[in-house]
């Protein structure tokens, strides 16, 4: 059966697998640096780029390979590219597709770092970024400037949870010949695939829900066409930054139970996001599946599911949401997301702590926001946790 053809939790089990000598059931891990050539020749030809030998690792590997193949037909995307960590995904976006001279518009609220080391680092070298809210498409028509090149977003947004129109995005890249690219990572590709709306590029930290569980660091970019591998391959290569055999080999073990991770936490955010909005401590609660989300039916036009990320507020401001998060048991105070256990944290002190305040508040990751990432243990027992931790407060 080809791999085309198959429905997306087939391709979860079954994509990137290939033959080895034995027969494995399960891709094998090549922990080695370098690969030995036939002969001079065929070293040669692989270095040319005519034969798909293996060199050396930080250039491919056959278990990196099965990853990025996997992730690729996931996203309905030419070739993914394997990194370290989402920030070595994030570093190559930008060094393969800016140069200096170049203009960046981006979402307001997106991962910390990949706004901070734009705004301090990259600046540095002449290239230009701006900030917006892109739920509303009108501003980014309003932050194109002659040498904007890249629209660049995340959605839903990290952590204000709001979400920015796929197809109107690329609408507008197309008028001005512009490159997008998506951050895809609180959704995965199980919920949200941007490629099939027109985008050249996305991305993901594969710590997250594609692993999983908590076990490794990695990033994915995934490419619409070749010519854009072809600009990001080489800047992955360069930086280094390539992924290591083994975290390649957890990330395909973890992802292969993608579906029923996120069918099971996705249910228990939507039950824990009616719990926390009606709870009257809660001042405001910020999910993709209550109707009260103000873009709620444009998830459910570019969404298969609202996801298990939810973001709210605790009455009373920082100190009521500090009295939660300290008094939490089961749910683990700790940043990251997307893994089998609940996380709750504090973006302002945390995960976007570098940003500053005014560009924090403008882009709306308030003093007393708190996101809250849902895992898989019994509903009850998250809320009962939720529940006596809030009565601290």
């Amino acid at each position: 059966m080809k791999m085309k053809k198959m429905r997306f939790n087939s391709k979860l089990i079954h994509a990137g697998m290939f033959d080895d000598q034995f027969g494995s059931a399960t891709v094998p891990i090549y922990q080695t640096s370098t690969f030995k050539f036939k002969d001079v020749d065929h070293g040669a030809r692989c270095f040319a780029g005519e034969d798909d030998g293996y060199i050396y690792t930080r250039i491919n590997n056959p278990t990196i390979d099965a990853l990025e193949k996997l992730i690729a037909e996931l996203e309905n995307g030419y070739r993914g590219i394997a990194t370290s960590s989402g920030m070595g995904a994030v570093n190559t976006i930008y060094m393969g597709l800016l140069s200096q001279g170049d203009h960046i518009v981006s979402s307001a609220a997106i991962y910390g770092p990949s706004r901070i080391i734009m705004e301090k680092q990259y600046s540095k070298y002449g290239i230009e970024s701006t900030y917006v809210d892109t739920s509303d498409l009108e501003n980014i028509r309003k932050a194109i400037k002659p040498n904007t090149k890249v629209l660049f977003i995340e959605t839903p947004a990290n952590p204000t949870m709001d979400i920015t129109d796929l197809a109107g995005v690329v609408a507008i890249a197309r008028e001005h010949n512009l490159i997008t690219v998506a951050d895809n990572t609180f959704c995965s590709p199980y919920l949200q695939r941007p490629i099939d709306f027109g985008f050249d590029v996305v991305f993901h930290s594969i710590t997250k829900f594609i692993n999983g569980h908590a076990d490794l660091v990695g990033g994915i970019i995934i490419t619409r066409e070749k010519r854009f591998d072809d600009m990001l391959r080489p800047i992955m290569i360069s930086l280094g930054c390539n992924m290591d055999p083994h975290q390649a080999y957890l990330a395909i073990r973890g992802v292969k139970t993608l579906s029923l991770r996120l069918e099971r936490s996705q249910a228990n955010a939507m039950e824990i996001a009616k719990y926390l909005q009606a709870h009257p401590k809660i001042a405001e609660v910020r999910y993709p599946g209550l109707q009260s989300h103000p873009q709620f039916h444009l998830v459910q036009k570019q969404m298969a599911g609202p996801g298990a990320m939810i973001s709210f507020e605790v009455k009373g401001g920082i100190a009521a949401g500090k009295a939660l998060m300290n008094n939490v048991k089961l749910c683990l105070l700790a940043v990251s997301l997307g893994g089998v256990e609940t996380l709750i944290q504090h973006p302002a002190s945390m995960t976007h702590s570098k940003m500053a305040q005014a560009d924090r508040l403008a882009a709306g990751i308030s003093d007393g926001l708190v996101r809250f990432s849902v895992g898989i243990e019994d509903l009850e027992d998250i809320i009962a946790d939720l529940d006596q931790a809030l009565q601290k407060v």
